[in-house]
């Protein structure tokens, strides 16, 4: 029941809109979350924050990223793999080479 009653609470009517209401439907959005606009008792769109739209695009990519690196992982032969010390070694990189970098942070 308790479901259902979320559901309702984050439906609004376009025609709420229409009565100049956006800057109140707005608000609810940014204070409790997506609302999904009705037009014609049918689902329209989704009001998204900028920050929610954001953070659901960041996990998106993040998710296609680690499934391009899980495919990468299935076909590789780790036996072909070149230690890193191995690569510095052979182009004549050392330690003091990196120490006036900053700390790389990788995603």
């Amino acid at each position: 029941m308790n479901s259902i009653v979320n559901v309702i609470k984050s439906t609004v009517p376009i025609s709420q809109f229409n009565r100049g209401l956006a800057g109140k439907i707005f608000t609810e959005v940014k204070k409790y979350g997506a609302k999904v606009v009705m037009k014609n008792n049918t689902p329209e769109c989704v009001l998204l924050s900028p920050e929610e739209y954001t953070r659901m695009v960041d996990e998106i990519n993040d998710a296609k990223l680690l499934n391009l690196a899980n495919e990468r992982m299935k076909s590789s032969d780790i036996s072909q793999a070149v230690p890193a010390e191995d690569v510095y070694r052979r182009l004549g990189i050392t330690e003091s080479d990196f120490a006036d970098y900053e700390d790389v942070e990788i995603e």
